[in-house]
């Protein structure tokens, strides 16, 4: 272990002392080469041992690379083909899944879940479709987030395999933290929820539906729900930072937990830069769904929260910015779409989010492509 983290240091190390593109070369060589150098440097700096990049303008990738390793033991060099674990990058799927269903007349977003879960309490039947997909239910979530457990509660026990039926039950069974409509708190339960819903509403498991609606038509082959038994080429192994050292990350949650349309899919940047170009067009989703899912959820106080359905706003000197990340024992990733540059970044990577922060990674990536946004791209959305 020692010998190979040696080794990746060593080459990070040399790579971002490589020197910088001479004059005369060409300007995508320049910006590809400012590129690599950012990369490997915060690389360095947040000790990754493995990372995926896309870069996309106008739906067409003009910069993509694996850099480091998808696994420290072998020595597995990570390429855009290594599959990462995607965490909640996968709400954006599980969100536009509902709104299509919406769009097909098969739910209606101000339902009261009870239709759909006839097993709720009565506490309830405020809940609407439209409050799970905004983290604006009540419903409070089933860990806190800490490092090396994420906080179970008790509510379930994430080492034992559930049915989608007793998962609803316990979740459902959960005193609201606060009237629906009235708080925004972030919740991975309720998109586990939407996953189910999806199943009850159309008769196949959310992913058999994402891979018929999106994956399928997008050329999406990659990208799948998690799985511990099957045998996934290219898959990365999570890590974690110990005292300084990279060690496994802790993958003791059940098959039933992990692979939930909160956080259940595993995908590459190839993958995601598909569905990016898909977003431009009106292919698998209206443009006007789309601007519905990127707008700020209103609260009943008048105020209003910047997130939307499976995704997060904010701006950059101006510069308009959707975006998601994912943050997981062993892996952390995000997609950052600068709508009005059409660009975007995509970044992945296999340790976990408490040691990584790929919102300054993409931020950083960002200014290379549209200085403008230099020095006020959001850092952390949390």
């Amino acid at each position: 272990m020692r010998r190979v983290a040696g080794f990746v240091f060593a080459l990070l190390i040399a790579s971002a002392m490589a020197s910088t593109p001479a004059a005369g070369v060409p300007k995508s060589a320049s910006l590809s080469a400012k590129t690599d150098a950012a990369i490997r440097q915060v690389m360095k700096d947040q000790k990754i041992p493995g990372l995926g990049l896309a870069v996309v303008r106008d739906g067409k990738i003009i910069k993509v690379a694996g850099y480091g390793f998808a696994n420290l033991e072998l020595g597995a060099a990570a390429s855009p083909k290594t599959i990462f674990d995607a965490g909640s990058i996968s709400k954006q799927f599980t969100a536009t899944a509902i709104m299509l269903l919406a769009e097909d007349g098969k739910l209606c977003l101000d339902d009261n879940i009870t239709k759909y879960f006839p097993e709720a309490p009565p506490a309830l039947k405020a809940v609407t479709i439209r409050h799970l997909l905004t983290h604006t239910s009540g419903i409070p979530d089933v860990s806190d987030g800490t490092e090396e457990t994420n906080g179970t509660k008790g509510v379930v026990d994430f080492h034992r395999e559930y049915t989608e039926e007793e998962l609803a039950r316990a979740y459902l069974a959960q005193p609201l933290d606060s009237q629906p409509g009235s708080k925004w708190n972030y919740c991975n339960a309720c998109y586990d929820l939407l996953g189910i819903l999806i199943h009850r509403v159309t008769g196949k498991p959310y992913g058999d539906f994402l891979r018929e609606r999106f994956f399928a038509p997008l050329g999406m082959t990659a990208t799948r729900v998690f799985s511990y038994a099957d045998i996934i080429p290219n898959r990365a192994n999570g890590y974690t930072l110990v005292d300084g050292a990279w060690k496994n990350a802790p993958r003791w949650w059940s098959q039933s937990i992990l692979s939930g349309a909160a956080g259940g899919l595993w995908m590459n940047v190839l993958d995601l830069a598909k569905w990016d170009a898909a977003l431009y067009s009106e292919r698998i989703v209206k443009r006007s769904i789309l601007e519905t899912m990127w707008t700020p959820v209103p609260l009943d106080d008048g105020s209003a929260y910047p997130g939307g359905m499976g995704w997060f706003m904010a701006t950059a000197k101006g510069h308009r910015i959707v975006f998601h990340t994912d943050g997981g024992p062993g892996d952390s990733g995000v997609i950052s779409r600068y709508l009005d540059d059409r660009l975007t970044i995509i970044v992945m990577t296999n340790l976990g989010a408490h040691h990584t922060d790929v919102m300054k990674i993409a931020a950083r990536i960002a200014e290379i492509y549209v200085p403008a946004t230099r020095g006020a791209n959001p850092v952390k959305d949390w």
